[in-house]
């Protein structure tokens, strides 16, 4: 499984972005998703995921309200829209596979592909 994540940016507080990983290897509803992000000096966190199923778990409190993770079966891609951002969301940002389809999505571990990083700026 290869995932290239696209959409890298700067924007401003109170502006949207939208990132996008695209899946190659599987077809997207057969494995487990998640986005991530790293800030500077900070452990990777967990963001949202959305299960082969097309299930989607709660979203980090921090993201809750102005993120949304979606899946294009057809493009075999994902995306998470992020409205509202804040300074504090400023991080490189993962899409992630978990072709085990793991119970623990909110892991890091769970997942055994990660795409290379997308890095999101958000000025204040």
């Amino acid at each position: 499984v290869q995932l290239q994540g696209l959409g890298e940016g700067l924007v401003q507080a109170g502006g949207s972005l939208r990132l996008s990983c695209a899946v190659s290897g599987r077809a997207v509803n057969t494995v487990n998703m998640g986005w991530f992000r790293q800030a500077p000096g900070k452990e990777r966190e967990f963001v949202v995921a959305i299960r082969w199923s097309g299930s989607i778990t709660s979203y980090a409190d921090s993201v809750k309200g102005r993120f949304t993770i979606s899946r294009s079966n057809a493009n075999n891609m994902i995306y998470l829209q992020m409205n509202n951002l804040k300074a504090e969301d400023t991080a490189v940002y993962y899409c992630a596979a978990d072709g085990t389809r793991s119970v623990a999505v909110t892991l890091t571990r769970s997942y055994n592909f990660w795409g290379q990083g997308t890095l999101v700026t958000v000025s204040s």
